[in-house]
């Protein structure tokens, strides 16, 4: 399904939701820069039990909990380099975990994510991109952990929410090598990146990299999916992945989400026909309304 060879097939996958909304459902505390990948450490049948949640609400696929885990990070949290790279491997396990243990007959797979750089600095740099990094910096930060996470033998790649096609760039070249696909999805503000260039542009650096199987977009307003599928399939011809936000907003200086959902279950048919092939939610969506994707999508 997920090879490099053979894009996802036409009958839409179901994504997860938001798995730090999930965590913190069950009282979890993710307020510290680590975000849902402190748990790695502390608490791993947390995030098993909220993967099975999305597995059994009708996701296909599960996004595991290594989006801000790095080496960098962990670093300051007085985590080694090999306690950090068991730590990002085990995130693909407890996805793995979480499928064998879900009531579920369907086949399920695991997506391993890689966040932006700016997920690191735990400064809402995520949805601005430019980090005054060079593209070879960029990629000296991404390789590595690339690495560690094709070790545990992901379905694919979910290279996610980035902010910038530069960095998209470095992590396209990151991918290369690793025998595991990739999917490549911006965080939008309309039909710009965050960092405010062109989507078409952003999209081009993808449309010619045979390990990435699947663009779109994540971590954006419900709003601004449906124009940004239409450009994908048109610069790129590939399969496009969507999972935005509900449709409140993210304050980084208070740490808290703002404003009103405006994500339905019922918007999914129109990114399906626009050309969306994998389809899910991000923050601040969880397994109901994953259930609902499900059942719009008629699974």
């Amino acid at each position: 399904m997920f090879s490099s060879t053979d894009a996802p097939a036409a009958r839409p996958l179901v994504l997860d939701g938001g798995l730090s909304n999930q965590l913190e459902a069950a009282g979890h505390d993710l307020s510290d820069e680590l975000w849902s990948a402190r748990l790695l450490a502390e608490e791993p049948g947390a995030i098993v039990a909220a993967h099975r949640a999305y597995y059994e609400a009708g996701a296909d696929v599960a996004i595991t909990a290594s989006y801000q885990a790095t080496f960098e990070g962990f670093a300051r949290h007085g985590i080694g380099r090999a306690r950090a790279a068991e730590l990002m491997r085990s995130s693909v396990e407890l996805a793995r975990e979480a499928g064998r243990e879900a009531d579920v007959q369907r086949p399920l797979w695991v997506a391993a994510s890689a966040g932006p750089y700016g997920a690191m600095l735990a400064d809402g740099s995520e949805y601005r991109g430019r980090y005054g990094l060079s593209e070879e910096e960029l990629y000296a930060f991404h390789r590595p952990r690339l690495e560690v996470l094709a070790g545990a033998v992901p379905d694919v790649f979910a290279l996610e929410t980035v902010p910038d096609a530069d960095e998209a760039r470095a992590l396209v070249r990151a991918v290369r090598g690793l025998g595991v696909p990739a999917w490549l999805s911006y965080s939008v503000e309309g039909v710009r990146t965050r960092a405010g260039q062109p989507l078409e542009e952003a999209f081009e650096v993808a449309a010619g990299a045979e390990e990435v199987v699947a663009v779109g977009v994540n971590c954006c307003a419900p709003r601004d999916v449906e124009a940004a599928v239409r450009l994908a399939v048109r610069v790129t011809g590939k399969p496009v992945v969507v999972y935005p936000n509900s449709g409140e907003e993210w304050d980084a200086e208070a740490r808290a989400w703002a404003g009103r959902a405006t994500f339905t279950p019922d918007q999914v048919t129109a990114w399906r026909d626009a050309g969306a092939r994998l389809i899910g939610g991000c923050c601040r969506v969880g397994p109901g309304a994953v259930a609902g994707i499900a059942a719009a999508l008629g699974r």
